[in-house]
């Protein structure tokens, strides 16, 4: 959803106390560098702004910043249980064969030996196929050229949050 005027779910959440706000953007980021940043700009005008702002400050993530962001992400095939975000992200795993599982298992392994932090990928609408297939590609890159392709991951699955964030009901 993109929008050049303000949604029922972006004056909610710019009108949030600050620490709610705060918690709300560690749920969609776990990055403090990241969320302060938004914190910072708020009210936003628009959707599109605060799109816009959550990309900014995902290109300014330090290597720090990218780690603390990453290790609020499970590894894929293996969603964090009861945690619904986790699961739907995640739901191309859902009727993987036990032989996938094990597969991507140990391919997460080895990129995690190699990288030092979990393969992170844009899971949602992907099946646990074309996720191995990704991490079989990725595995090969040099330290440098996968901090890119986390940094794109990371901002892709910011901005699926952020639009779930606005769309949700009030409790």
């Amino acid at each position: 959803m993109t929008s050049s005027t303000t949604t029922p779910g972006l004056a909610r959440f710019n009108a949030l106390d600050e620490a709610v706000a705060r918690a709300a953007l560690h749920e969609v980021c776990a990055s403090t560098a990241w969320g302060s940043d938004l914190l910072a700009q708020r009210p936003f005008p628009t959707a599109d702004a605060l799109y816009a702002a959550s990309d900014a400050a995902t290109a300014k993530l330090t290597a720090a910043d990218l780690a603390e962001a990453m290790a609020g992400h499970p590894p894929i095939g293996r969603p964090k249980p009861g945690d619904p975000t986790s699961a739907r992200e995640q739901r191309g795993m859902a009727g993987a064969s036990e032989q996938l599982r094990a597969e991507l298992l140990e391919l997460n392994l080895a990129y995690q030996e190699k990288f030092g932090h979990v393969f992170l990928i844009c899971a949602t609408g992907r099946t646990g196929e074309q996720m191995r297939d990704a991490v079989r590609e990725r595995i090969g890159n040099s330290p440098e050229a996968e901090r890119g392709h986390v940094r794109t991951e990371l901002g892709k699955i910011n901005r699926i949050r952020l639009t779930r964030l606005l769309e949700e009901h009030p409790a």
